[in-house]
Formats: C-alpha cells, sequence, structure tokens
C-alpha cells in the first residue's frame, strides 16, 4: 500500500479500504492537467450534458446535434462537462494548543488521522496533494504533486509534525491564498483559536481566489462541556500565563463565551460558504471522514 513500508501509526488500512467506496470530490470547479473526476470549468469530453450552443464555423461537426436541426432548421452543438484532478492542499495548525487531549489522543494526532486518510483517498484518484504546517508562520510547506512517492514525504511531515508557539492563523491563511496561485481545494485541520471576524476575511480571500474550502474544527471535549471538578492552574499552551481558578465560578461565564464564539463561527461559514465540521476528539474519526466525503458527494457543484 505504502512505498515505503514504513507503519505509520496515525494510517490504519482497514480505515482506508472502507472508505475507499466513496469519491473525495471537490465542491467547486478544478483546473487540473489530466483527467480525473472532478468538474472543470471548460467544457469537453464526458458523460454528462452540460448545454448547446450555437455552431460557429470550425466546430467539430460530429458534435452537431441532427435532432434539433431536423426540428429547428438550425445548427446547435452539444457540449458536454470536462472531468480534471485537483490541487488537495492540507493546512495544518502545529500551534501549542493543537497539543491538548483528554481523552487519550490530542489535536494534532486525531488532524494526522484525517489528513493522513484524506491525502491518501486523494492520491488514489490521481490527485495532487500537498500541505502546509503552520503556527505563527508557515513552519513547513509540500507543494501539492501527483507522484505517489510524494505521498511518503507528506506521511512524513504528518509524523514529525510538532505543537508549538503561537497561533497567527489568520495572516497565515491570507499569505497562502496568494501563494496558492491554481484554484484547489483547501482543507484547514485547526481548532480555530481566532476571532471569528478574522476568519470571515480569510474565507473570503480563499473563495475569492476560486478555492475549495473545507475545516475540521477540532475541540477537546473538556472544550466543550468544562467539567472540571476541582480548583485548576489552567496553561496557556501558546505560551501567556497561567490562571488558576475554581472551576464552579467561571462555568457559567465560559460556557456563555464558548456559545457566542460558536454561534459567530457558525455565522462566519454559513456566509462564506465553508465546508465546516466540528469536530470532538472522542468521535470516531472514520465516521467523521465518511460523514465528510458523502456530504460532499451530494453537495458537488
Amino acid at each position: 500500500m505504502f512505498a515505503n513500508r514504513h507503519a505509520r501509526s496515525f494510517i490504519d488500512p482497514q480505515v482506508l479500504s472502507r472508505l475507499a467506496g466513496v469519491p473525495f470530490l471537490s465542491r467547486r470547479p478544478m483546473q487540473g492537467n489530466v483527467s480525473g473526476r472532478h468538474a472543470s470549468p471548460h467544457r469537453g469530453s464526458s458523460v454528462e450534458f452540460a448545454e448547446y450552443r450555437k455552431y460557429v464555423a470550425g466546430d467539430d461537426l460530429r458534435r452537431l446535434d441532427w435532432r434539433v436541426y431536423g426540428r429547428s432548421d438550425r445548427f446547435f452543438v452539444k457540449e458536454f462537462e470536462a472531468d480534471t484532478n485537483l490541487r488537495c492542499c492540507f493546512i495544518l495548525d502545529t500551534s501549542g494548543s493543537m497539543g491538548f487531549g483528554s481523552t487519550g489522543i490530542t489535536k494534532i494526532e486525531y488532524a494526522r488521522k484525517l489528513a493522513g486518510a484524506l491525502g491518501y483517498l486523494a492520491m488514489q484518484q490521481g490527485d495532487a496533494v500537498g500541505i502546509s504546517c503552520v503556527a505563527k508562520g508557515v513552519v513547513r510547506s509540500l507543494p501539492p504533486t501527483r507522484n505517489p512517492g510524494h505521498l511518503r514525504t507528506i506521511f512524513d511531515i504528518l509524523e514529525q509534525a510538532t505543537p508549538q508557539g503561537e497561533t497567527q492563523l489568520a495572516t497565515v491563511l491570507h499569505e497562502l491564498a496568494e501563494t496558492i496561485r491554481q484554484r484547489a481545494l483547501i482543507v484547514i485541520l485547526s481548532d480555530l483559536f481566532v476571532e471569528p471576524e478574522l476568519l470571515r476575511g480569510c474565507f473570503q480571500h480563499l473563495h475569492f481566489r476560486k478555492h475549495d474550502v473545507a475545516v475540521f474544527h477540532l475541540l477537546d471535549p473538556q472544550e466543550l462541556n468544562f467539567n472540571f471538578r476541582r480548583p485548576m492552574r489552567f496553561l496557556d499552551m501558546e505560551g501567556g500565563p497561567s490562571i488558576f481558578a475554581e472551576p464552579s465560578d467561571i462555568a457559567e461565564r465560559y460556557h456563555k463565551a464558548l456559545e457566542i464564539y460558536r454561534a459567530a463561527l457558525r455565522q462566519v461559514v454559513l456566509e462564506s460558504a465553508v465546508d465546516f465540521h466540528q469536530v470532538s476528539l472522542d468521535e470516531d474519526y472514520e465516521q467523521v471522514l465518511a460523514r465528510f466525503l458523502v456530504g460532499r458527494t451530494r453537495g458537488r457543484g
């Protein structure tokens, strides 16, 4: 299955075999360089009819619809959807907060499982896959390539990614929106510790550049439930000061602030047409991926 036969802790061959039957599709037309499974903005040859247009001198006569000519005494040409491959770019948040996990798995370990499985499925389809690890800036980046041996390097980067440093996700997303020049499927894996209004600008920038954006918002159950029972010292994993607090005194304010943040984030992703998935680390990642893949088959185009 893999070129170097090296077992990866975040890759489960059985999960991949079960997910292989569901295509990994883009929701927006892509500009590839070979034939593939994804819609193209250009017309071409496929089995899916697109539209009729008037005949222009020089058009291939084999594409004339003679039945329409018989009914209208006018020449019309059939046009079909073109299918192409895509460029899939993973943006992996490697800031310090991605090292948190209370269920036996950290956010970055969960992100490795998602990115590893999706990267494998995309490569099996003949798509180009790349990755950027980001924190305060772009820590490491590998441009998308279709070479199957390239997948081993992607897995090496995932395996070596270490959560540390501050989050400057908004700045980095703007940078990548300009760096990734050809339209692509952008998959962001992060806990999104960024103000929703800053993310709005990022998503709109990516949308303006014709990218199809998918976001996996990774949260730990403790962050969602805040069910601490005794006085705790809360550490900022990105270098800020620690806070000693009695959970029962701040739980109500915490839940209110969390709900305001989640409501604002939901509004941002809806207005920005982002394929958004909030994921709790106690969820089975195979079910998360299956829901993601099936949703994209329904939402194609």
